[in-house]
């Protein structure tokens, strides 16, 4: 009978999945896309290592996504390729060696899953809704990378991750 208590384990687990609050999630309308996303999450995550991040930062005078230029400003079309081309730098090149403390890193491999998950959400979208970004999109996209690749290497990787709570709030005030 030691084997009995599995299934109520497992009903338990499901039940709690599927009966746990959705207000954890995050519904992005980017416009024919719609995908849901854990920014709670993430946003825990972040926390967790801003502290040490934000020390880290020395160059106060200069961000990689300037707060007065947030998603908001652009139509749900331009969004989403913003996004995908922001979730592809943050996973190419920011998750990417940042630190040999483990903790940290076990932190950074979490908010790199959880970015991963969004951008699998957006390719399949993109898969079935093509939409080719548009100027202003591309605009956006290259001041944010010359502002990335105007630092140096470590350093671009510090300032950006210092400031996923600008990319969270974007996402945040997504409808």
């Amino acid at each position: 009978m030691k084997g009995s208590g599995l299934p109520l384990c497992l009903l338990s687990a499901v039940f709690y999945l599927f009966w746990t609050p959705s207000a954890r999630l995050k519904t992005l309308n980017l416009g024919s896309c719609v995908i849901t996303a854990s920014l709670q999450a993430i946003r825990s995550g972040f926390l967790e290592i801003q502290d040490g991040v934000l020390s880290k930062d020395e160059i106060i005078d200069l961000r990689i996504l300037r707060k007065t230029q947030p998603l908001q400003d652009m139509k749900p079309r331009g969004q989403f390729c913003l996004l995908r081309h922001i979730l592809r730098l943050y996973l190419d090149r920011v998750f990417k060696n940042q630190t040999p403390d483990h903790c940290i890193l076990q932190k950074i491999s979490g908010l790199a899953s959880s970015f991963l998950t969004i951008k699998k959400d957006l390719w399949l979208c993109h898969a079935h809704v093509t939409c080719p970004c548009g100027e202003e999109v591309m605009e956006k996209h290259s001041q944010l990378m010359s502002h990335f690749e105007e630092l140096q290497p470590q350093t671009a990787m510090v300032k950006a991750l210092g400031e996923l709570d600008i990319l969270l709030s974007w996402m945040e005030e997504m409808d």
